[in-house]
């Protein structure tokens, strides 16, 4: 079996969950969300618990029981608690503002780069810090890493935006010698 798929999802007391069919509608104090699982999967939920079991014992099986786990438990966690990343910018005259549903960013090009935030997901600024939010997982790391892209971390300087606490590699600028 599993060992993430058998694992039960405790249900929050401020969220509810309904089953009709393949779809599952999860609803708390963030919004509401709804997850189509897969055909072959059971989902029952008793008292305050919901727990997905699988038909045989098949690869494909046992690929889908942790992954619809795992997609249920981020639904629960994302209508109750939400999901954050933070991103730092570094570098000097390197900033971020928030206009409307807009990111602008001065990156160190002779240009602006703008980025239009989908629908769901908030920016939140603090000096250098950019804490992305959202009720779905995997847009907010979808969202983390395009912002990211608009100027990785170089590794002589460390100029660029990054994930907070990530570290980057540094590595040594050109030396000087003579040829002796």
């Amino acid at each position: 079996m599993s060992r993430v798929g058998k694992n039960p999802i405790i249900i929050p007391k401020d969220v509810s969950v309904k089953v009709n069919g393949l779809i599952v509608s999860v609803s708390g104090p963030k919004g509401s969300s709804e997850l189509t699982i897969h055909k072959d999967m059971e989902i029952k939920i008793n008292d305050n618990q919901i727990n997905v079991n699988r038909p045989t014992d098949i690869p494909e099986h046992r690929a889908l029981h942790g992954t619809t786990r795992q997609l249920l438990n981020n639904l629960i966690i994302g209508v109750s608690e939400g999901f954050v990343k933070e991103l730092e910018v570094i570098g000097v005259g390197y900033q971020a503002t928030i206009d409307g549903q807009r990111l602008k960013m001065q990156l160190g090009f002779s240009h602006d780069t703008y980025f239009d935030l989908p629908e769901g997901i908030s920016i939140k600024i603090d000096r250098n810090i950019l804490s992305i939010i959202g009720m779905d997982k995997q847009l907010v790391g979808a969202v983390a890493a395009k912002i990211r892209s608009l100027r990785k971390p170089e590794p002589y300087k460390g100029k660029g935006v990054r994930y907070r606490n990530e570290y980057v590699r540094s590595k040594q600028g050109k030396t000087v010698g003579g040829v002796g």
